[in-house]
């Protein structure tokens, strides 16, 4: 966790900080100079632990107020189940940096990308709008804590992720 998001007190702004260093992990992860079997350890933990949070701690709240699409939270999760499938692809891949590595790993990066474009122009955005700042600092840190929870259970390697895999939009809970 890094020091802004231990600062920050709005669930919307974690899971937007979260998306930005994905993006960044999904560029080392495509940089020939970079350590891309380091990104990809790091962006399996941080991709498993924020789905499984968002589903577990935020969803099912947001769920609850009138003006937030429970359709598209539903299609969210079931985005996170398709990301969760390209991301065991590419976790199953045994050479880093091949042809078949950099087409999964598109994969992946198509699909994550596609999912938290549209969860910030609809479910962030109507959560910003619709949920008091209390209650998104109550999502926060139940967000936070769950997250932290499932990154010190090593929830990115291979095994986890196919569990998460096999139980589709439904939240696995990693024990």
């Amino acid at each position: 966790m890094t020091d802004k998001q231990s600062a920050t007190q709005d669930v919307v702004e974690l899971i937007l900080e979260d998306h930005r260093t994905m993006e960044d992990l999904f560029r080392e992860m495509r940089s020939v100079e970079g350590d891309r079997g380091g990104a990809l350890r790091s962006f399996a933990e941080l991709l498993i632990a924020h789905g499984e949070a968002e589903e577990v701690k935020v969803y099912p709240a947001l769920k609850r107020y009138k003006h937030i699409d429970n359709e598209e939270v539903e299609h969210g999760e079931e985005e996170h189940a398709e990301g969760n499938e390209a991301l065991l692809a590419l976790l199953e891949v045994s050479t880093i940096g091949s042809d078949e590595w950099d087409k999964k790993l598109e994969k992946l990066v198509e699909a994550v990308t596609h999912h938290t474009d549209e969860e910030e122009r609809t479910i962030l955005n109507s959560a910003r709008e619709n949920v008091t700042d209390d209650r998104r600092a109550e999502l926060a840190a139940a967000f936070t804590e769950e997250r932290a929870r499932l990154l010190g259970a090593g929830c990115g390697d291979i095994e986890t992720v196919r569990k998460v895999v096999k139980s589709g939009a439904e939240p696995y809970r990693i024990p």
